[in-house]
């Protein structure tokens, strides 16, 4: 049984990335839909779709042209045990401007970019890089 859904969520893609998979299933839920629309605004993935049944979510991986993955490594922030919120003046770009940090904001699921152009904070669930 698995506890923490968006760490195993973001695992799932970085191994299957890693290994050259084109595409992941993963069981589905509003968060992680959120979640994979603000990583294919980011680039990280190509894009994703519900499953017939609705109940899998197929995420398309992202390589670059020389067929390197886009995701290399990827960072839990906010744990279940222990949440971790910033507001807009704390966002500071994450893994030397080359990743992103993914955050749940009252105007939903976005990127420390998209969170600092709207000026809002909110919990900072995971670094991607």
């Amino acid at each position: 049984m698995v506890t923490d859904n968006i760490g195993d969520f973001i695992i799932r893609l970085k191994n299957a990335n890693l290994v050259g998979k084109e595409s992941v299933s993963i069981y589905t839920s509003k968060i992680k839909e959120s979640v994979a629309d603000a990583l294919v605004r980011a680039g990280f993935v190509k894009s994703f779709s519900k499953n017939k049944n609705g109940k899998t979510l197929e995420v398309v991986l992202a390589y670059n042209e020389d067929k390197t993955p886009r995701i290399t490594d990827v960072s839990r922030i906010s744990k279940p045990s222990r949440r971790i919120y910033k507001s807009v003046s704390e966002l500071k770009p994450a893994a030397n401007r080359i990743g992103l940090m993914i955050i749940s904001t009252p105007a939903g699921v976005l990127s420390n970019k998209e969170a600092y152009k709207q000026k809002v904070g909110g919990e900072v669930m995971f670094k991607i890089w």
